[in-house]
C-alpha cells in the first residue's frame, strides 16, 4: 500500500515545484514598475503570492497527470521515463484521473473565490495550455517548432499568474515576450540534449517530433530565440528607460551561452534545467547576476 502511495505521489512530480515559482518575477515586476504597488500592505501581498504559488502548483500538476497518461506509450522509449509507474503499470490510468479533477476543480474553485478575473483567466490558461499541449486531436507537442514553443507558453502565463496577484492592468508586452522567448530557448535546449544524447529509436519514440528536426535547425532555432529574448528584453529597458539595467547584458549572454554550451555537452543539465541550480558555480553566479540587476535597478532609481 505504502508502495504503491509513493508511486502515485511521483506521478504527481511534485519534486517541479520550482518552476511554479516562475510566477515570482511577475509579482516582483508588478510591484515596482506599476507606481503607488510599493504602497501595498507587504505581508497581505505575500500571503496572496504563497497562495497563488500553490494554485499554479495544483494546476502544474494537474498537467503532470495528463501528460502521464498521455505520454505512457511513448515514455517506454526513454531510457529513464520507461521506469515510470504507469508505464510500468504499477497505477491505475483513472485513479489519476479522479486525483486530475479534483486538484484542477479545487484550484479554480479557490482562484474564483479569492482573486479577481484576470487571474483566474491566466491560471485557466495554464491548464489548457496542458491540454493543448498533450492531448489530441491538437497535442501540439509533437508538430515541430510549435512544440517547444506551446510548452514554453507557461513562462509568460505563469508570469501573468504572479503579475495579477498584484495588478489588474496588462503588463509590458516586451517583458512578456522576453519571458516567453527565454522559455522557448530553454525548451529548444532541452530538445538539443534529447537530439543529441538519444538513440534514433528511444529520440522517434519518445518524442515524435524530434524525428521532424534536424539537429542543426534546433540549435538554430535555440540561438534564434536567444536573439529573441535579447531583442525584447532591450526595447522593454528602453520602453521603461531602466538605461543602467544596459550593464546586465553582458552578464545575462554569459549565462545564455552556459546553457547552450550544457546542451551540446551535458544531456541531464539541459533536459532538466533546474537541475544546473545543483552545481554551486551555477548557482553562484545565478546570484551575482541577479545582485548585478538589483544594483543596476537601485542605480536607475537614484539617477
Amino acid at each position: 500500500m505504502q508502495e504503491k502511495f509513493k508511486s502515485y505521489l511521483s506521478s504527481l512530480r511534485l519534486e517541479r515545484w520550482p518552476r511554479s515559482l516562475a510566477i515570482l518575477p511577475g509579482s516582483i515586476a508588478a510591484l515596482f514598475l506599476v507606481k503607488g504597488n510599493l504602497d501595498t500592505n507587504i505581508l497581505r501581498t505575500s500571503l496572496e503570492i504563497f497562495i497563488a504559488f500553490l494554485l499554479t502548483l495544483g494546476i502544474s500538476v494537474a498537467n503532470y497527470i495528463i501528460n502521464e497518461i498521455a505520454d505512457a506509450p511513448f515514455d517506454k522509449y526513454h531510457p529513464s521515463k520507461k521506469d515510470r509507474p504507469l508505464v510500468k503499470g504499477e497505477i491505475s490510468k483513472v485513479v489519476l484521473l479522479i486525483l486530475w479533477f479534483v486538484i484542477v476543480f479545487l484550484s479554480l474553485l479557490i482562484a474564483y473565490s479569492y482573486f479577481h478575473t484576470y487571474f483566474l483567466y491566466s491560471l485557466t490558461s495554464l491548464l489548457i495550455a496542458g491540454i493543448l499541449y498533450n492531448l489530441k486531436p491538437f497535442r501540439f507537442k509533437d508538430i515541430p517548432f510549435l512544440d517547444s514553443t506551446l510548452e514554453s507558453a507557461n513562462n509568460p502565463i505563469r508570469f501573468l499568474i504572479g503579475w495579477y496577484v498584484v495588478e489588474n492592468s496588462f503588463p509590458s508586452l516586451f517583458l512578456l515576450l522576453s519571458w516567453w522567448f527565454f522559455g522557448n530557448f530553454l525548451m529548444v535546449g532541452k530538445r538539443v540534449a534529447e537530439k543529441k544524447f538519444l538513440t534514433e529509436e528511444e529520440s522517434s519514440g519518445y518524442r515524435i517530433s524530434l524525428k521532424r528536426y534536424s539537429f542543426k535547425s534546433l540549435v538554430v532555432f535555440m540561438i534564434v530565440n536567444a536573439l529573441l529574448f535579447l531583442i525584447t528584453f532591450i526595447l522593454f529597458l528602453v520602453e521603461f528607460k531602466f538605461y543602467y539595467l544596459f550593464i546586465t547584458l553582458p552578464f545575462i549572454i554569459f549565462y545564455l551561452s552556459i546553457f547552450v554550451r550544457k546542451s551540446l555537452k551535458d544531456r541531464d543539465g539541459a533536459e532538466e534545467p533546474e537541475r544546473l541550480l545543483r552545481n554551486p558555480i551555477f548557482a553562484i553566479y545565478t546570484l551575482v547576476l541577479v545582485v548585478i540587476f538589483i544594483l543596476s535597478y537601485l542605480l536607475q532609481i537614484k539617477g
